[in-house]
């Protein structure tokens, strides 16, 4: 499997943006472990990389195309079913990256909830217990549970500030790439 560098000027807004693959034949581009009939394998891992890395280099909003380009093409005519295989395969993708949205955000509200009664545990013992005794190891105690109170906020902090980030950015991206026209053709026609 080869794959194509695009130009510099291939991350400019505005136009479609080529993925191109050089394969060998078909089979290269799907999982060969996966015993899924034709249009519902998975793709080979290295060519979804591929693929999901140069989609994410072009510009969010700008179209993409994938373009195949087969040294091998089989007896019957291709075109149709890696186009459906590519789609189904990325909308499957899109599909998980929701689940993990939601399992995260899910983890976040039960990490939330913990962290809130944990820190309040803390905030009342420290001024119950400790209140106003003013011994350094007094100080030290009361200053101790109040900072272990907001660690334990960090968790939730973190899920609802930053991870959920990344999961609906990949999910963007295999929502766009399950939409792609996606061309096939004979390496010499090229």
């Amino acid at each position: 499997m080869r794959f194509f560098r695009l130009r510099k000027d291939a991350t400019e807004r505005g136009h479609t943006h080529y993925i191109r693959l050089k394969l060998h034949d078909v089979s290269q581009l799907f999982n060969s472990m996966d015993p899924s009939p034709f249009i519902e394998k998975d793709l080979d891992a290295d060519a979804e990389e591929f693929i999901v890395s140069w989609a994410q280099e072009f510009p969010r909003d700008d179209p993409v195309r994938l373009h195949i380009y087969l040294e091998q093409w089989p007896a019957e005519d291709p075109k149709e079913p890696i186009k459906t295989a590519v789609h189904n395969y990325f909308a499957h993708r899109a599909e998980i990256a929701d689940l993990e949205f939601k399992r995260l955000l899910e983890q976040g509200r039960i990490s939330l909830v913990i962290g809130l009664v944990f820190l309040s545990t803390c905030l009342v013992l420290s001024k119950v217990l400790l209140g106003h005794a003013g011994g350094t190891w007094a100080v030290v105690a009361r200053e101790s549970l109040t900072i272990a109170g907001w660690v334990a906020m960090w968790r939730p902090m973190q899920i609802y500030l930053y991870d959920w980030w990344p999961v609906r950015r990949r999910r963007r991206i295999y929502e766009k790439l399950s939409h792609m026209p996606v061309e096939v053709e004979a390496k010499g026609k090229s």
